[in-house]
């Protein structure tokens, strides 16, 4: 491993001999400003505040998503510590975090390599990143404080961080950024914006590099380098080259209307208007500031015909988005819509400084807030479940960056101009008062949630001509069969000789795994013997409490079988928000007939563990891309907690086809 030391402290100018693990990162290597200035940053993706090392004004830029126990990771260190010393200034690297989640220590050592971040900058992650990587096979919590101590970091501070799981917001930030670009699997790279993945050989990169740097010296001014070739990236080695003319990839069809429920958001206007515009939205981005303008116009000029609904979507290099959106959605609860929208207002209107104390002074602004229950909503991340329901809802209708608009389920996207939006507010209009007309029973009052019924419920794709931005991403084959490999001993609900197998991969911390309860209980009532579900452990990494009640739920299992097993899941999604150890073990003791010397050792023991994560890496050998909730419906994959009556149509064709 003694490249990889070199990667770490070796001197950027490429000197060949590895440092010692105590030994200073330079000024430069460790991302000091350059002669020049800084590089101008990216918005797709982002330098922002991760680990960096080689200069600031370096031409290439290479961001490298990764997994501290992923052994493809550690093998590709030795390949960018070739490239460092072989491009030297010219090079620089960046960190994201990406612990898989089938990998049960990569978390924890995540959170470790950011705390020496935290501590000591960059020299204090990559003197961290090097012995997490060298130790690769020893990452328990011993491990890690022992690694600290090494590196010298204040050990109080650190098993603080550890134990308040301190950083995983960040990395759950970069996470969510990975799934955004498409960055699947580990490692997973970016030189320039251009994607390459896994530990390749040296010569691909190498390839790579050379094209990039040819591009960026003839970029002028030195520091737009990044932010363009981000926007504009090379053609990956070996890519096919496109033909003449361009074809434009396929884009969501701006025609289609789509489901967009408004669901318990905030609403500004009229119940009964005829125009709703639902707002996909973040208070940090630059854009959604801008275009409030735009959007109070809208309200000047339409009136009572006219209203808008927010939901929260947080982007991942946004740092202070997220406590913002739950900032709102609490002073929301406390003082419904009058309440949330002065907040709102507040927000874009003081956009630069919205760290936390910032947004107890706004808050304390609004009349009527209790200040103390903020303050514990802000501590508790009491709002987080609906912020990330806003977050899938945007996934599900494909509202990829803000600010993005749905209006009367028309999409329209990116801060336009104000006649643009008259354009499609005139058209959608015109088009409610005609439905109303031809719809009898239908009033203005009923209309929007009348209208959505009869809306698609899925993105429809459409192409074009010409240059274009990148494709979006393949939907998935609805008919696809996948192998599921089986858990006999899974628990279930329904008869084995069921007609429909739903193979169901699920969290007890995760909320929309819990919204998905009453449609199963729905189609059970609907099907009776004719379906089973078969309960599957998917606990994700950044549910600290996921995995303990995944446990748990399996020693009940093991104690008392599948029917004791349900009643206990469902006691689990009923206590979502403290699922901590004493609740475990009371619920435990409430279902009764449970051995609860036994039930303790279980958990202490992690004896279902290796169980579990035979489950989790059952669903990740499908080739499916797995969230939570996730269902195989005789090996037809169906992702989220989607309407019950998208599960009968699925259920249904099975039972035909069977």
């Amino acid at each position: 491993m003694a490249l990889v030391l070199g990667f770490v402290v070796g001197n950027i100018t490429g000197s060949k001999a590895p440092a010692e693990p105590g030994a200073a990162v330079s000024a430069e290597a460790a991302g000091g400003t350059a002669p020049g200035g800084a590089m101008a940053d990216a918005t797709r993706i982002p330098v922002g505040n991760s680990p960096v090392i080689g200069r600031n004004d370096a031409l290439a830029t290479l961001v490298i998503f990764s997994d501290f126990q992923c052994p493809f990771c550690s093998r590709v260190e030795t390949t960018i510590s070739q490239l460092r010393q072989q491009y030297g200034n010219d090079l620089r690297v960046v960190w994201k975090n990406n612990p898989l989640p089938f990998h049960d220590k990569a978390m924890p050592a995540s959170e470790a390599a950011m705390e020496a971040h935290a501590q000591r900058g960059n020299e204090g992650f990559w003197r961290m990143h090097a012995l997490l990587f060298q130790n690769q096979q020893s990452l328990d919590r011993a491990d890690l404080e022992r690694y600290a101590q090494q590196i010298g970091l204040d050990m109080t501070r650190f098993r603080a961080a550890l134990d308040n799981h301190t950083h995983q917001a960040a990395i759950r930030r970069d996470m969510d950024l990975a799934t955004a670009i498409g960055a699947q699997g580990t490692p997973n790279m970016y030189i320039n914006g251009t994607n390459i993945v896994g530990a390749q050989p040296v010569e691909r990169f190498r390839t790579l590099i050379d094209a990039v740097l040819t591009r960026a010296r003839t970029i002028t001014p030195r520091n737009q380098v990044y932010a363009r070739m981000v926007a504009e990236p090379v053609a990956a080695p070996d890519a096919p080259q496109p033909q003449q003319p361009q074809q434009r990839p396929a884009e969501p069809d701006p025609a289609q209307v789509l489901r967009v429920p408004v669901g318990n958001s905030p609403v500004l206007g009229r119940p009964d208007a005829l125009v709703t515009v639902v707002v996909f939205s973040d208070f940090q981005c630059p854009f959604c500031s801008r275009v409030e303008t735009t959007l109070n116009a809208l309200r000047t000029r339409y009136g009572n015909d006219i209203r808008f609904v927010w939901k929260n979507e947080p982007l991942p290099f946004h740092d202070k988005a997220r406590p913002a959106a739950e900032a709102s959605a609490e002073v929301f609860a406390q003082r419904g819509n009058e309440g949330f929208w002065r907040y709102h207002d507040l927000l874009f209107q003081n956009q630069q400084t919205i760290d936390r104390p910032d947004l107890e002074r706004f808050a304390g602004q609004i009349p009527g807030i209790n200040m103390a229950r903020f303050r514990a909503a802000l501590d508790n991340h009491t709002h987080q479940a609906a912020v990330e329901a806003d977050h899938q809802l945007a996934q599900q209708v494909q509202a990829n960056g803000t600010p993005h608009f749905f209006v009367n389920g028309r999409r329209i996207v990116g801060a336009q101009p104000e006649d643009a939006f008259v354009r499609l507010v005139d058209e959608v209009k015109r088009t409610a008062e005609e439905w109303i007309r031809s719809h009898p029973g239908t009033t203005r009052g009923n209309f929007y949630e009348r209208y959505m019924a009869e809306a698609d419920a899925t993105v429809r794709m459409a192409g074009g001509g010409g240059n274009a931005p990148a494709a979006a991403p393949e939907q998935p084959d609805e008919n696809r069969v996948y192998t599921v490999r089986a858990n006999p001993r899974a628990p279930t609900l329904g008869p084995n000789n069921a007609r429909v197998i739903i193979e169901h991969f699920s969290d007890f911390q995760c909320p929309f795994c819990s919204r998905v309860i009453p449609t199963m209980d729905q189609l059970v009532q609907r099907y009776g013997n004719r379906i089973q579900f078969r309960w599957r452990d998917y606990p994700l990494p950044f549910h600290n409490n996921a995995m303990p009640a995944s446990e748990a739920g399996r020693e009940v299992l093991a104690q008392r079988g599948s029917q004791a097993f349900w009643r206990y899941h469902h006691m689990l999604f009923e206590n979502q928000q403290n699922l901590d150890r004493a609740t475990l073990e009371r619920l435990a003791t409430e279902l009764g007939g449970i051995d609860m010397t036994r039930f303790r050792a279980a958990l202490d023991n992690h004896t279902h563990q290796a169980a579990i994560r035979d489950d989790m890496a059952a669903a990740d050998a499908t080739g499916a891309q797995i969230g939570t909730p996730a269902f195989f419906i005789n090996g037809k994959f169906v992702a989220g907690a989607l309407p019950v009556d998208q599960f009968v149509t699925r259920i249904d064709a099975a039972l035909a086809a069977h």
